[in-house]
């Protein structure tokens, strides 16, 4: 099932908005996800190295266990996930739609 988001939009004089739904296709979803995947791979091991440098830099004893829940509470707060690339792509294609000419 393909990924699929609505996006208000204004009709005439209309106070109510219609609501457009704005699908990916396979091929679209499966790129962002590869495309998702490998930004978040790189931000969690270059959260691993802040983490570990936070440890390091304040004296802290280094056990691994607390610098993984540290790398994930970074990543958490840094990453862009599949969903947030997936709604950006609908709305672009939203966008595209129904512009103003």
């Amino acid at each position: 099932m393909s990924f699929s988001k609505s996006f208000p939009r204004t009709v005439g004089k209309s106070s109510y908005p219609v609501w457009e739904e704005v699908s990916l296709s396979d091929d679209e979803e499966k790129r962002i996800e590869k495309t998702a995947t490998v930004e978040n791979t790189h931000i969690m091991e270059k959260c691993v190295r802040n983490a570990e440098r936070l440890f390091l830099k304040n004296g802290l004893k280094m056990f691994q266990s607390d610098v993984v829940r540290v790398a994930v509470a970074l990543f958490e707060k840094r990453a862009s996930h599949e969903v947030y690339h997936k709604e950006r792509l609908c709305k672009d294609k939203f966008d595209k739609k129904f512009e103003k000419k």
